[in-house]
């Protein structure tokens, strides 16, 4: 499937379409999807912007419009972030806001005519957005989560990541690498030597990330590179391509694997 051809999908992290953009995308009468990338605003160490995790979903999101054609919408900056409230910079919302948020714009998108949302996720701790997609296939609603823990998987073994997911959780291989292809000019010194490890971590969610990193990264980051972070969000596109499938397949999601992604 091709996207808008040679017409930039974004500027930044923000969607450059037009509205007819939009209604030229939908004239076929073919199923329409929406992409919401979710972020964050959290430390990511010395090196990395307290905006990574948008910037990671802002990535991934334009790699899937220039190669599909779904709307592109703006990001969600802010989500839920308490774990790194330890450190300064770090600013979240509430679960039941986030849930709000994200079932608010799947509802306006089904109003016009968009009837299929993917959330692409770029912080872990939104556990509540695998909630949002389990409701709305259960009323049989066409939404998904993506990149699932299996698609990270694939394309970190496809692009040669050496830390394992449960090592790189935070500002590590994956995070840098991807930055480092899409937003060198974001990514500071420090990052060679800033490799911290801590993979029990147990009592994250009663004690936060200051009880297991003084500097905020857990993970392998002096491992990053361009090259990895290109080769990263070329194998996510083509994991989306099952994600297309389902949701414009014809089939009830809540019978057809919505939870797929979830």
């Amino acid at each position: 499937m091709s996207g808008s051809g040679a017409r930039a999908t974004a500027f930044g992290v923000m969607p450059a379409d037009t509205t007819e953009d939009v209604r030229a995308r939908g004239a076929d009468g073919s199923a329409q999807i929406a992409v919401l990338p979710v972020g964050s605003f959290e430390q990511h160490g010395p090196f990395l912007p307290l905006a990574t995790d948008t910037l990671v979903a802002c990535a991934v999101a334009r790699a899937i419009a220039a190669a599909y054609p779904v709307q592109l919408l703006p990001p969600v900056t802010l989500s839920c972030s308490h774990e790194h409230a330890a450190w300064p910079g770090t600013v979240s919302i509430s679960a039941v806001t986030l849930h709000a948020v994200v079932a608010d714009v799947a509802a306006s998108l089904r109003r016009s005519g968009v009837d299929a949302l993917v959330v692409v996720n770029g912080h872990g701790g939104n556990y509540v957005l695998g909630n949002v997609v389990q409701e709305a296939s259960a009323r049989g609603e066409r939404m998904a989560l993506f990149p699932a823990a299996e698609d990270w998987e694939a394309a970190a073994r496809r692009a040669g990541v050496v830390t394992s997911l449960l090592t790189d959780m935070h500002a590590g291989e994956i995070e840098t690498s991807v930055l480092l292809h899409a937003h060198p000019e974001f990514v500071r010194p420090g990052y060679e030597s800033a490799d911290f490890t801590a993979d029990d971590r147990r009592h994250l969610l009663t004690l936060g990330m200051s009880a297991y990193t003084e500097s905020g990264v857990i993970g392998r980051p002096s491992l990053g590179s361009a090259e990895k972070g290109q080769e990263l969000l070329a194998a996510l596109v083509d994991c989306f391509g099952a994600y297309v499938g389902l949701l414009t397949s014809g089939e009830d999601p809540g019978r057809a694997g919505g939870n797929a992604a979830g």
